[in-house]
């Protein structure tokens, strides 16, 4: 079966993979605060198929602090196997103290343990898009950055991100490996963020997080202007909205069809 992206024509390649520029964020997909199980798992789990299955969106961006582990197993449950055009990207590096609370841990050990469980639970070889979900400041970086170096020279990691960098920590990390992608906060009102055009002139996709800044841009007017402010910014930038709610996903992919 042939799948039409989001927007037409509108793509961009990702970790070696070419997907629809619009992606789908699984924070959404979990209890209240990012906390547990959602209310209707599989609702849950429909929402996923739906994305890949009915409107082609090709990028399902989760971590594995969404639950925590909650999201990568609706997306296994959901998904697997895989298509191979679909790009399942998680992220690593952060500790859930409870719900709402979000704290970086990069000690090298915790996230060598991080990537062997979200194999375990996304039932793959390789994890082909793997962020390190905040630079721990209390933890060497060159640590950090020597661990996921390490997995993905031992073939358990594909591609290696970041996530919630400035610019000198992305220049400091790509003097030691490949960024295959940077994922940061970008929408209209979360709109300057240097790290957009220094990734447009090293040619790395950047990921805006929170395009529809968790709805509130979509709630008066829908989601068009928000999203084709995005797109327009540059071909680099693909955002990843993300809604436990079925019309709100028809009227996010609607709004990039109108778009394109």
């Amino acid at each position: 079966m042939t799948f039409t992206p989001p927007g037409g024509t509108i793509t961009i390649t990702i970790a070696g993979k070419t997907v629809s520029r619009l992606g789908f964020g699984t924070m959404s997909l979990t209890g209240p605060g990012t906390w547990g199980d959602p209310p209707d798992r599989d609702a849950a789990r429909g929402m996923l198929v739906q994305a890949v299955n009915t409107y082609g969106i090709s990028h399902i961006d989760t971590a594995d602090g969404y639950g925590p582990h909650t999201a990568e197993h609706l997306i296994r449950d959901a998904l697997y196997p895989y298509p191979d055009h679909v790009l399942i990207a998680t992220k690593v590096g952060m500790v859930r103290p409870g719900p709402g609370q979000w704290k970086p841990l990069g000690n090298p050990f915790y996230l060598r343990a991080c990537v062997e469980a979200s194999l375990r639970r996304l039932k793959v070889e390789r994890l082909e898009l793997c962020y390190l979900h905040r630079i721990d400041p209390e933890v060497d970086l060159d640590d950090q950055i020597d661990v996921m170096q390490a997995l993905q020279d031992e073939g358990k990691i594909g591609h290696i991100g970041l996530s919630k960098v400035t610019p000198s920590q992305v220049h400091q990390v790509g003097e030691e490996l490949t960024i295959a992608a940077v994922q940061n906060v970008l929408n209209t009102t979360d709109r300057f963020d240097d790290v957009v055009e220094l990734c447009a002139e090293f040619r790395i996709p950047y990921v805006a997080y929170r395009p529809l800044d968790a709805g509130r841009l979509a709630s008066a007017n829908g989601p068009t202007k928000p999203l084709q402010w995005l797109l327009d910014y540059g071909s680099h930038v693909a955002p990843i909205p993300s809604t436990s709610q079925p019309r709100h996903l028809a009227e996010i992919v609607a709004a990039v069809e109108v778009g394109d």
